[in-house]
């Protein structure tokens, strides 16, 4: 295919990812923000109230990073995970597969939809969160960079749970089991130096806490690791997921019988 063919077939992949989920935007797009508004509610204002400070900071300003990250991270992992699911379901994939089009144009195009869907869901949460505190960027490309590469890397894990998945059932196993429990205990309510020594070295093995703390240092100035680590396991991570997400699409895992 020239250049043109397989920047028009992303474009393709792409718009009609957008769509999909613009569609439908009260089940997409107002939910995170509804479910937000009331952790800024429950936990910023009446829990954190009672909590005081946290790192020199408000806990509304504290937590406030960590939840758009939260949103980031859920959206863009469901966009993708629903949509190539549901092409399976359909039967409609195949048409993609015999097609032309390159792999790794398709799982390019659904990746920069669900990053799309994330990144939309990261910025209403962040206007929601100026409702109730005040954010002063600390480093503004460091945010940029954090958001993205997130966005990035839980939509090829969307992907990844598209193409093993049997049945609707199995799609809701990994957010259910997998990422509300990492998300919970990566340091969006607290930072691990209030945990005994133990829990700080095993909270290290969390992979979304290097993300949320990179994302808190871009916003507020603190982080509880080390920023260069943070950004660097995220990039080697989508190294890795890209690359078994294209192997596992070349070879039609899920797909072809």
């Amino acid at each position: 295919m020239s250049a043109r063919a397989i920047f028009v077939a992303f474009v393709t992949i792409l718009v009609k990812e957008i769509r999909r989920y613009m569609r439908i935007w009260p089940q997409t797009l107002v939910p995170p923000a509804v479910t937000m508004t009331l952790y800024f509610v429950i936990f910023g204002n009446l829990i954190g109230s009672r909590i005081g400070s946290m790192n020199g900071f408000s806990y509304m300003q504290f937590i406030v990073p960590g939840l758009i990250m939260m949103s980031v991270i859920t959206n863009s992992y469901s966009n993708v995970v629903s949509s190539f699911f549901g092409m399976k379901f359909q039967r409609s994939v195949e048409e993609l597969l015999v097609s032309p089009v390159p792999n790794w144009i398709i799982l390019l195009g659904f990746v920069a939809g669900g990053v799309s869907r994330g990144l939309i869901t990261g910025f209403i949460v962040t206007c929601l969160s100026l409702a109730f505190t005040s954010l002063h960027v600390h480093h503004v490309l460091i945010v940029l960079t954090t958001v993205v590469l997130t966005a990035v890397l839980f939509s090829l894990g969307g992907f990844i749970n598209a193409m093993l998945a049997t049945k609707f059932d199995d799609i809701s196993i990994v957010p259910t089991f997998v990422l509300t429990p990492l998300t919970y205990l990566g340091g969006v309510f607290y930072s691990i130096q209030q945990l005994p020594e133990f829990w700080q070295k095993l909270s290290l093995a969390n992979p979304i806490l290097y993300m949320i703390n990179a994302f808190r240092f871009g916003i507020l100035g603190v982080s509880d690791v080390n920023i260069g680590v943070a950004l660097s396991m995220i990039a080697l991570f989508i190294i890795v997921l890209f690359s078994v997400s294209l192997a596992m699409l070349k070879r039609g895992k899920g797909i072809r019988a």
